[in-house]
């Protein structure tokens, strides 16, 4: 089992988005993403989202909400992946170069247009709801084969 954080920084009309392209052995490699990772030990999610944020893209989140909480079953071929979904539309600082891909700003009508995870899609949608989610995307082979998903 891993935990991580997925978060989508947010600033008028646009979403700050990562294209994988630089990390070796990136089971991601290729696909556009929000930012995020994998927790240290004792993190809080809130306290991965604001280090994997300022890690990849020098942004400093001042304010976190939490969409939802999702789940990738044998994900990456081994273990289930648990993710702590969320948006930040207040920060501060400056854009860096990220080790892990390149960072572009993508009007949000065009996110879909990306290269992105079939399950990317679905739960994205949910970023602007005002309601928490859970889903679960089942992956083989790197094409989803089944979800679902519950509000609340």
């Amino acid at each position: 089992m891993k935990l991580f954080t997925l978060c989508y920084v947010r600033k008028n009309g646009k979403t700050l988005m990562m294209h994988r392209v630089k990390k070796d052995n990136d089971v991601h490699e290729g696909k556009w993403s929000g930012l995020g990772g994998k927790f240290e030990q004792g993190e809080s999610p809130e306290e991965c989202a604001i280090r994997e944020v300022r890690e990849e893209s020098g942004l400093i989140a001042k304010d976190l909400k939490i969409k939802g909480f999702l789940t990738f079953p044998i994900f990456d071929g081994e273990n289930d992946w648990y993710v702590f979904l969320f948006v930040i539309d207040e920060f501060e600082g400056e854009l860096i170069d990220s080790r892990e891909g390149n960072l572009q700003w993508i009007d949000d009508d065009k996110l879909m247009d990306l290269n992105l995870w079939e399950g990317d899609w679905i739960f994205m949608k949910w970023l602007d709801q005002d309601r928490f989610h859970t889903g679960k995307f089942v992956y083989d082979e790197g094409r989803l084969v089944n979800w679902s998903f519950n509000k609340y």
